[in-house]
């Protein structure tokens, strides 16, 4: 999951100032910090905290970092050997060099001992946030936020009879929460261009962004549906006619499509914010974005409430979902490593998980989302939980900068800038990545 920045490329950039949150609230007890990113979660996640300082008399401090600099200040705080952070919510995709290189606290003997059982939560965020290597039952992380990319959408115009009326002539059928992709594409087209209460407004905001992550996040939407495949199942590595497949292709070629027709003036360069401020500001119809942003825009007071709906990635060939989210690991470096496993054991119980996704974080807990009234909880609850049955993960080997950056750019050349043809990149793309695991010794 996926909030990568592009100076986390940097060799050495500028270590941004992280903020302080929350003075020790026991000055004769143990303080631990944590890490994690600025956003309404982290804030959320304050307010739950306030619970294991009562409950144990260790105190909290935080050390939130904005989006833009999240992975810069942290993985050089890793790489450095700092002590800053006792407990970090990382990346997924930090998980393999973060584990190869010693970063992070290997928690096997310690949820043996506490009983802290991984098949208490989600088989996809158990995979994507705590094994390495995958599929191997070795944990350097404990599920803590799960995500996963969704949708939103302006419910209130789907409902102007004018426009139902309109779209069913063109479509011959509902104008409704898509199916497919197609589907989709269908009603950006629709609202392309269209005049709605005086104003100008136009289909998606759709991730478009070079620099850090944001357009491999949103070509996975479509690539995953039309059945791409980071590698042969039965042979690791082996990448040809797996990522450049005839059907990876109409799925690149389909994201290009939506880009062209669909999407609002300028948009570009655009990631999490840019989607944002293109759906609150009432530019377009639809959104693609993590659904960690959805409680927010529910709040609304432009575009939530009633006016605001929900979906989870339509399917086309098959279903997928880009994944989202983060695991809470030990920094190997701390020294408070007693007190941060203190920590993990009380954020893992099942009280705890259930006030987490009450007070806005999502939980990754099977006793939380299995529950049946779970899908009543929130408006996009249900979506949510089924975007998690779905999702599929980048690559979180210990090079995955590099062949992050390798699909940014080919992606981006293709789809933005319109260079070649998907063939083209994706062939271009398999080059890159054979590259680099040559490198690595792993082909």
């Amino acid at each position: 999951m996926r909030y990568t920045v592009k100076a986390l490329f940097a060799a050495a950039g500028a270590l941004a100032l992280g903020l302080g949150l929350g003075a020790p609230a026991r000055a004769e007890g143990k303080t631990i910090t944590l890490c994690w990113a600025a956003w309404d979660p982290a804030n959320a996640l304050v307010e739950l905290s306030k619970d294991f300082t009562a409950k144990t008399n260790i105190a909290m401090k935080f050390e939130f970092v904005p989006w833009t600099n999240y992975a810069d200040r942290f993985l050089n705080e890793l790489n450095s050997h700092g002590s800053l952070c006792d407990v970090i919510i990382g990346d997924s995709q930090w998980i393999g060099g973060s584990a190869e290189n010693g970063h992070y606290v290997k928690l096997n003997d310690f949820f043996d001992k506490n009983g802290i059982k991984m098949d208490d939560f989600m088989p996809a965020t158990v995979l994507g946030y705590s094994e390495w290597p995958k599929n191997t039952p070795n944990y350097w992380a404990l599920p803590a936020m799960g995500d996963a990319e969704g949708w939103t959408y302006r419910k209130d115009w789907f409902a102007r009879p004018e426009l139902q009326a309109e779209f069913k002539k063109t479509y011959g059928r509902d104008l409704a929460v898509p199916k497919t992709l197609d589907e989709l594409t269908d009603i950006a087209k629709f609202f392309q261009g269209r005049e709605i209460d005086g104003k100008k407004v136009y289909g998606a905001a759709i991730f478009t962004e070079r620099g850090s992550e944001g357009i491999t996040m949103g070509v996975s939407n479509f690539l995953y549906p039309y059945g791409f495949q980071y590698q042969d199942p039965n042979k690791p590595y082996a990448m040809d006619g797996f990522v450049n497949s005839p059907d990876s292709v109409k799925g690149l070629e389909a994201y290009k499509a939506l880009y062209d027709c669909c999407t609002p003036p300028g948009h570009s360069n655009a990631y999490m914010q840019e989607d944002l401020d293109a759906f609150k500001s009432g530019q377009v119809a639809l959104q693609m974005n993590w659904f960690a942003f959805f409680p927010g825009l529910y709040k609304d007071p432009n575009v939530g409430g009633d006016k605001i709906g929900f979906f989870v990635n339509p399917g086309q060939k098959t279903k997928g979902s880009q994944l989202g989210g983060q695991g809470i690991s030990v920094v190997s470096y701390s020294k408070n490593q007693a007190e941060a496993l203190e920590y993990i054991k009380w954020f893992a119980t099942a009280d705890v998980q259930k006030k987490w996704w009450a007070l806005g974080g999502y939980s990754c807990a099977k006793s939380v989302l299995n529950d049946p009234d779970f899908p009543k909880t929130a408006p996009f609850a249900s979506d949510f939980l089924e975007a998690m049955g779905q999702v599929v993960d980048f690559w979180a080997e210990p090079s995955y900068a590099q062949l992050l950056l390798a699909e940014q750019k080919r992606v981006h050349d293709y789809v933005v800038a319109g260079k070649g043809t998907a063939k083209d990149a994706l062939d271009g793309l398999v080059k890159d990545w054979q590259d680099v695991f040559k490198e690595d010794g792993k082909i």
